[in-house]
């Protein structure tokens, strides 16, 4: 199956079995390369990213123990994403997602690393921050609410109400000689998770819910 193919089915399928919106999608560039940080609650949060209506050429990162799943591995494939070995570092994957942001294509990451057990917001992790240093794009935070339970209401034949919601673009200033490199990628990761973390209703934001930065991202 074509690429293409697969978004219309997935699209169609979104549309007939979910009540799914998008917010802030003028807040995602038309063009150049772009990374989109989410929080990961569930399978469903990639085919979500995967229909955006404003960027279609969108990948992904996907941790490598889904491919021991028949259907993610072909959906994940099928789709162009790209897998990472969370257990180690995986500098294959970093080039593959650095080459596609330099080919000006969006890429899909969660700071976290995996999917949340809680559903609400874990410590993230500076593989984000690290691969917008080295790429140079604007990273553009995205808050996803109710896929976390989309699968067991869809086998009861409800509708899951779904919904991603995109905030402002950002960059991180490149980092100098002079300055302490883990902190202030720390700093960094933790600007992005509570970009994140505004987006989202307070049962959704975790260790990030009381940070002193939210009040300033909240504006």
């Amino acid at each position: 199956m074509k690429r293409s193919t697969l978004q219309c089915l997935v699209r169609f399928l979104m549309r007939t079995l979910t009540k799914t919106q998008f917010f802030g999608l003028e807040n995602i560039p038309t063009e150049g390369g772009v990374i989109i940080a989410i929080n990961h609650l569930s399978y469903l949060d990639i085919p979500l990213l995967f229909i955006n209506p404003r960027r279609l050429d969108i990948t992904a990162l996907i941790t490598t123990k889904y491919q021991a799943h028949p259907f993610i591995r072909w959906f994940s494939e099928t789709a162009g994403g790209i897998w990472i070995d969370r257990d180690i570092a995986d500098f294959t994957a970093i080039r593959k997602a650095s080459q596609v942001l330099a080919q000006g294509k969006s890429l899909g990451i969660s700071p976290e690393g995996t999917r949340s057990q809680t559903h609400a917001l874990a410590e993230g992790k500076q593989g984000t921050a690290m691969l917008a240093l080295k790429s140079g794009v604007p990273i553009v935070p995205a808050g996803i609410q109710g896929t976390e339970f989309a699968i067991d209401e869809m086998k009861h034949f409800k509708k899951p109400h779904m919904i991603a919601s995109f905030g402002k673009p950002f960059t991180l200033a490149p980092l100098t000689e002079t300055e302490g490199r883990a902190e202030i990628l720390q700093r960094y990761t933790e600007e992005i998770m509570c970009r994140i973390a505004v987006l989202l209703p307070e049962k959704y934001q975790g260790v990030y819910k009381n940070h002193p930065r939210l009040k300033e991202f909240a504006v």
